[in-house]
């Protein structure tokens, strides 16, 4: 008599390992089970999936796992992290909220920062109010597995009128010694006439085996509201993170979104900003620098659902060795959007025969009084302007450098914060080396 052993896949195990952990886990456990059924009924993406065609995200998730969620770091390791002069530090380590690694004390009136587990131990309105409301765990799998399975991560309220001039700086350390999945969650809300500067900040440290990390931002714009986002991916090559960014912006409300993807073996950006009234203005700003065999996927949704807005969308790419990049941004333009001004940019260079661009900017317009345009360019270095420099005594190498730096420098320049600006140029001239 034979013995059919038959071996868990990754999809069972992470089934498995929520129900052994769902009553340990902090919010509704309604919520929980309806987004690990959406995750079960969706499954991992393959390249059947449309939205995931170009990237294997099933091959980062072959192996064993373990799902723990252990402080590894010391606080000598977590400084130099913070790279900001003067801010409010948030420290994230493996998915959950370090309070003793972080500096959230003496915070001005208005402003409130603390882990998802304590916003819902204290019955926080504002918590209840949005906590996994704009995410939707129908529409991709990672939102449903994060959902379900998220231990802990951010909480940060700016309160009606409330100007915070120090940025908030939220950083995201793995640091594992076995193959290892997270799913770190932030729950943002700028309330009316508030303002704000977040920055999210993604680090592999002191890791020894593949750390993924599936993390879900969702941020709230109240009307009138200006707040500036920016994201540092710096995973290294045992990172592997699937980042998704939910945004819903009120009326006159402006909201600037920068992602700087520096390193990682495989990151995957799933950026959407909902437009939900008049008069709103959003600004999306990408820069990716891949190497070796890296792989960096940007998938952007604008959603324009009301008349009279204006967005903007900028993202480069500059692609070396045997890497992959993708860039697939749609814009919608519902039949209610009349007035609406939408534009849509993305450049590539290729520094080698073996890299690949794959990039598709879509739109989707069922609105007839609308300004809408999107475009795409791919090419090498300019040889001209290669040649111009070296006639004026600059090296082939040099030269070059120059090329890309100028080539950047377009998304860099978009840094309102100079101490941020200046960490992201020192960190893109580094990869030109």
């Amino acid at each position: 008599m034979e013995t059919v052993i038959k071996t868990r896949t990754i999809k069972d195990k992470l089934i498995f390992e929520f129900e052994n952990s769902k009553l340990f886990l902090f919010g509704s456990t309604q919520l929980r089970d309806n987004a690990m059924e959406s995750f079960y009924k969706q499954g991992i993406p393959t390249r059947k999936h449309e939205e995931y065609k170009y990237t294997r995200v099933d091959l980062m998730l072959k192996g064993e796992f373990d799902f723990s969620t252990n402080k590894n770091c010391s606080d000598a390791q977590i400084q130099p992290l913070k790279f900001l002069k003067d801010a409010y530090v948030v420290v994230i380590e493996n998915g959950v909220f370090v309070e003793g690694s972080s500096n959230v004390e003496n915070l001005p009136k208005g402003l409130t920062v603390c882990s998802l587990v304590d916003a819902e131990k204290s019955n926080s309105p504002v918590f209840e109010k949005h906590y996994a409301q704009y995410a939707d765990v129908k529409t991709d799998p990672f939102i449903a597995l994060n959902t379900a399975m998220t231990k802990d991560g951010a909480f940060i309220h700016i309160a009606k009128n409330v100007i915070i001039e120090k940025p908030i700086h939220i950083i995201h350390i793995s640091t594992t010694s076995v193959n290892t999945i997270i799913h770190p969650r932030n729950l943002i809300v700028i309330d009316e006439n508030a303002q704000a500067k977040i920055i999210e900040s993604f680090e592999t440290i002191s890791a020894t085996a593949k750390t993924v990390s599936n993390a879900l931002t969702e941020i709230v714009v109240d009307k009138n509201a200006i707040v500036d986002h920016y994201k540092i991916q710096d995973e290294k090559e045992l990172g592997y993170l699937v980042n998704t960014t939910q945004v819903i912006q009120q009326r006159q409300s402006v909201f600037s979104t920068h992602t700087f993807t520096l390193s990682g073996s495989l990151v995957r950006n799933n950026l959407t900003v909902v437009l939900d009234d008049e008069h709103i203005e959003s600004h999306l700003n990408g820069l990716y620098l891949t190497v070796g065999n890296q792989v960096v996927d940007n998938h952007t949704v604008v959603d324009h659902r009301k008349p009279n807005c204006n967005s903007n969308e900028l993202y480069k790419g500059i692609i070396e060795g045997k890497s992959t990049a993708t860039f697939n941004g749609k814009i919608f333009v519902r039949k209610d959007a009349q007035k609406t001004n939408a534009f849509q940019s993305n450049k590539n260079i290729l520094l080698s025969l073996a890299g690949t661009i794959n990039t598709k900017p879509q739109l989707e317009i069922y609105a007839d009084d609308v300004k809408c345009s999107h475009g795409s360019t791919t090419g090498k270095l300019d040889e001209a302007k290669i040649f111009y420099l070296r006639a004026r005594g600059i090296g082939l190498v040099n030269a070059k450098k120059l090329l890309m730096h100028a080539f950047a420098s377009e998304v860099v320049n978009t840094i309102k914060i100079e101490d941020l600006r200046e960490y992201v140029e020192e960190k893109t001239s580094k990869t030109f080396e």
